[in-house]
């Protein structure tokens, strides 16, 4: 058996493997990166970020106009969907990006072998893909996750579909039972109700959105119950069956028992790490009890030349920050560079309608390390920008430090939250007060402008203000 020699094996190649694979090449290595499981890219644009926003945007298109605020458009503009036709649009948009965002840009880096395979530790500097030795100096896990699949009873005769498949339906089912009310299970769930499914959501956790700030997630659960969607929180699966093809599943909620029947049955319950057969115990790489990849601050494993970034490593399941994990690791890797990455001030979004964006502490964390909470809650509707074009949709919290008043998080349900989250970000990361961002002029009237009314509530009253005072 032949052995190949390199300066860097990246295992993976999805969004940080690719942000290692860049960095590499600039600093001129020898890297193989080697991939089995999705196609080029990973998660985001085959399965993901890509297809589902697409999906969710025509969603929007469709349902939307149909349901106008405006006494003038009151009878809506209706028009036919047609899902196959969407289905087939979204595969033609997921093969361009791939093609320009992944294999084009992996042609375009110098020294980097491209292997198709399932790579395997042999020992803390050798890994084995199709029959051969490949040695390296430093490694990169960066292997993703993939859908968790509860053994709920009776699971294994059932005809099941989880984000990786139900986007490629053949046809659009009449109904849809969802298991999970986290970020996967509530975009496609209103996607498919967008495009005219009946959706029933059920959830084990008393919200819908479990980590997220409670007034939020009951917001996010009143408009989307207002679209059509039915949730059930406080849900326990007792069994689930398949007759024909219709989907039963039986559940306790709250105390009573009742049976759902749908077309569809999609489970939305997590994932788990990429981390399994790949001889990670040869090589001394420890991973925790849900199989995530121990890393410490500078994303190290306990072997000091294997290194893992994205979602394998269960930090945050994040596209971008896995990029920027997987960059940061090699600038360690090679550089010596020690750079760190800090969690608190990293956003995340969810992109029903209207989404859901976050940043820094809630007000459970910031109660956990200062005993005190300081914190505001502002409705959408009282934007002035919200006013004029009527969206009464949304909340925006806002949580600063008990005695600094430093912005240390910001919470949203609004539309366009994941656009609008970015003033927040900034405030976070660099340390600015509400008074910073009162004392900063926005355009008005727009949406952000909500984020310098939650910053006013901590000094009057907003309820009497006028829209101009600073």
């Amino acid at each position: 058996m032949t052995t190949d020699q390199y300066d860097f094996i990246i295992i993976g190649a999805g969004a940080g493997a690719f942000a290692a694979a860049t960095k590499a090449s600039e600093l001129g290595l020898r890297i193989a990166m080697i991939n089995d499981g999705l196609p080029v890219g990973g998660t985001c644009v085959n399965v993901g970020c890509v297809p589902s926003k697409h999906l969710l945007a025509v969603g929007d298109e469709y349902f939307y106009p149909q349901r106008s605020n405006f006494d003038a458009l009151k009878n809506g503009h209706n028009s036919a969907f047609d899902f196959k036709t969407a289905i087939d649009e979204k595969q033609r948009l997921v093969g361009a990006l791939r093609e320009s965002n992944y294999t084009d840009v992996l042609a375009s880096l110098r020294d980097v072998e491209y292997i198709e395979g399932r790579a395997r530790f042999v020992s803390p500097e050798e890994v084995e893909v199709n029959g051969q030795r490949l040695t390296a100096e430093k490694f990169l896990v960066a292997t993703g996750t993939r859908p968790s699949i509860l053994p709920f009873t009776g699971i294994e005769g059932v005809q099941y579909v989880t984000n990786r498949e139900v986007m490629d339906l053949e046809a659009l089912p009449d109904s849809m039972i969802v298991i999970g009310a986290g970020p996967i299970g509530l975009e496609l769930g209103q996607m498919f109700l967008h495009f005219g499914t009946k959706v029933t959501v059920l959830e084990k956790i008393p919200q819908i959105l479990p980590r997220t700030e409670p007034e939020i997630a009951d917001e996010l659960q009143r408009t989307l119950e207002a679209e059509g969607m039915e949730i059930h929180c406080a849900c326990n699966i007792e069994r689930v069956w398949q007759q024909g093809e219709t989907r039963f599943v039986e559940a306790d909620v709250m105390g009573e028992k009742r049976i759902f029947q749908a077309d569809q049955l999609l489970l939305a319950t997590g994932v788990v790490p990429n981390s399994d057969d790949m001889g990670l115990e040869a090589a001394g790489v420890i991973i925790n009890k849900r199989g995530f990849i121990e890393v410490n601050e500078h994303m190290e494993t306990s072997v000091p030349n294997v290194y893992a970034a994205g979602d394998v490593a269960g930090k945050m399941f994040l596209e971008a920050l896995a990029a920027k994990e997987g960059m940061i690791a090699t600038a360690n890797a090679f550089e010596n560079a020690k750079r760190t990455i800090d969690y608190d001030t990293i956003p995340a979004a969810v992109f029903t309608n209207p989404q859901v964006a976050t940043v820094g502490l809630t007000e459970e964390e910031e109660m956990r390390r200062y005993n005190a909470c300081a914190c505001r809650t502002v409705e959408v509707s009282r934007i002035p920008k919200a006013k004029a074009i009527k969206e009464e949709r949304g909340l925006i919290k806002m949580v600063i430090h008990p005695e600094s008043s430093k912005i240390l998080g910001v919470h949203m349900v609004a539309p366009d939250a994941a656009d609008l989250i970015h003033e927040a970000v900034l405030a976070v990361k660099f340390g600015l007060t509400v008074d910073d961002i009162i004392d900063t002029v926005h355009v008005f009237p727009t949406m952000s402008e909500g984020i310098k009314l939650a910053a006013q509530a901590f000094v009057r009253d907003i309820s009497v203000m006028s829209c101009c005072i600073e």
